[in-house]
This record gives structure tokens, C-alpha cells and sequence, in this order.
């Protein structure tokens, strides 16, 4: 039962965050599961925390902006324009 409502919980508090939140939080989450596993320690738990949290943040970051890609002119600057 304690699991249940630590999981609703989590569920609730990420439904208010942007997509990059979103995808920080999972990140992070799942790459200290992952890096604890595999490491057997905490120093692995907490590399594959600012890694997963790392991608996570990429990833959430780019599906933010559906529809838009990223150009440069001819001076090289970048600007975002409907794709």
C-alpha cells in the first residue's frame, strides 16, 4: 500500500511539469536505478543520476517545440521556423 501511494504520489507531481521537467525527472530517475545495479554502489547510482538526468533533459527539451526546426542564415545565426 506504501508503494502505491509513494508512485501516485510521484505521478501527481510530475503532471504539472513541462516536458523538459518531465524528461529530467525520468532521466534522473532511471539512471540511478540503472547505474546502482549495475555499479553495486552508490557512486554508480549517482553517475547514472546526472546521466540519465542529462539525456532526459534532451529529450524532453526537443519535444517541446513540435513542428519547429532549427535553421541558420547566411551569417550563421540560428533561428527557429516552422519545419
Amino acid at each position: 500500500m506504501k508503494k502505491l501511494v509513494a508512485a501516485l504520489g510521484i505521478i501527481v507531481a510530475l503532471s504539472s511539469c513541462t516536458a523538459t521537467e518531465r524528461g529530467t525527472a525520468i532521466g534522473a530517475g532511471s539512471g540511478a536505478i540503472i547505474g546502482g545495479v549495475v555499479s553495486n554502489s552508490w557512486g554508480g547510482a549517482a553517475i547514472g543520476a546526472v546521466a540519465g538526468g542529462v539525456v532526459g533533459n534532451l529529450i524532453g527539451r526537443s519535444q517541446e517545440r513540435k513542428g519547429y526546426c532549427i535553421y541558420r542564415d547566411r551569417n550563421g545565426r540560428r533561428y527557429e521556423a516552422r519545419c
